[in-house]
């Protein structure tokens, strides 16, 4: 009996060192997605999407698996939380802003640590906040897309309508929002084509398939395409199981290119 205990002690502490470790994962999930309205000048565009980091450090690791060539980097919130040193949150915007132009909206968890501490961060490495506000971007020929970001939806903070105005109706937009249940508050007439989200963690320990939230995925949908990251970093326990630790590179693409 003594025997039997030993073994199963040591078999549920290899079991949540294994939990452990697929928390430290620095999987790049890659993904291409066609549109016939996206300005030809901005095909491809080359995007590294990052969301959920919370207490963990950008690992070389991860950021080797990027291209070059990236156009922007996206942080999809949750870049920090409560008890993070400043030096790390300063060290990870740093290494992302070196990749290219870097965009943030915030998640829930950032406000633990004041939303002004960490705007400073944002502002002295040029970081552009999206906080119910668009971006516009326009190349040499003179064509435009917009990035569309809302500030997180706990407490109603998100306004999708102030994001949204002054962007031309029939413009390619790209919204970025931590959470991804603002899909509910896109109406079509948005012409949202793609929204990027996290928050969810893909359930972070999933036993048996099933988890708190569904495993991260690309849902096409009706009125937008869908992308929920499973997240780079944990919330709570530092573990992970059936729910990769991910972040994405994504090129979006003129569909006309393929024909």
């Amino acid at each position: 009996m003594i025997i039997f205990i030993v073994f199963l002690i040591i078999g549920m502490l290899l079991f949540i060192l294994m939990m452990y470790r697929n928390g430290l994962e620095n999987n790049l999930t890659k993904h291409t997605f066609t549109f016939e309205h996206l300005p030809k000048s901005f095909s491809p565009l080359k995007i590294f999407f990052i969301s959920d980091i919370h207490r963990r450090v950008i690992s070389s690791s991860l950021l080797e698996q990027v291209p070059n060539s990236i156009d922007l980097v996206i942080i999809g919130g949750d870049l920090s939380e409560s008890g993070v040193p400043q030096k790390r949150i300063e060290e990870n915007i740093k290494m992302l802003q070196n990749i290219a132009p870097t965009y943030f909206v915030f998640g829930n968890n950032d406000y633990e640590i004041g939303k002004e501490n960490l705007e400073k961060w944002l502002k002295k490495y040029h970081v552009i906040l999206l906080n119910n506000t668009s971006k516009s971007l326009t190349t040499n020929s003179g064509e435009t897309i917009y990035l569309i970001g809302v500030e997180d939806m706990s407490e109603e903070k998100d306004r999708l309508d102030l994001a949204l105005d002054n962007v031309p109706q029939k413009a390619f937009k790209l919204l970025i929002s931590h959470n991804p249940d603002i899909y509910q508050k896109v109406e079509k007439q948005d012409e949202i084509a793609l929204i990027l989200s996290g928050h969810q963690h893909g359930g972070q320990i999933r036993l048996f398939g099933y988890g708190l939230y569904k495993k991260g995925k690309v849902h096409r949908l009706k009125k937008s395409i869908l992308l929920i990251s499973n997240g780079y970093g944990t919330s709570g326990l530092p573990l992970r199981l059936g729910a990769p630790a991910e972040a994405h590179y994504i090129e979006i693409r003129n569909k006309l290119e393929y024909k």
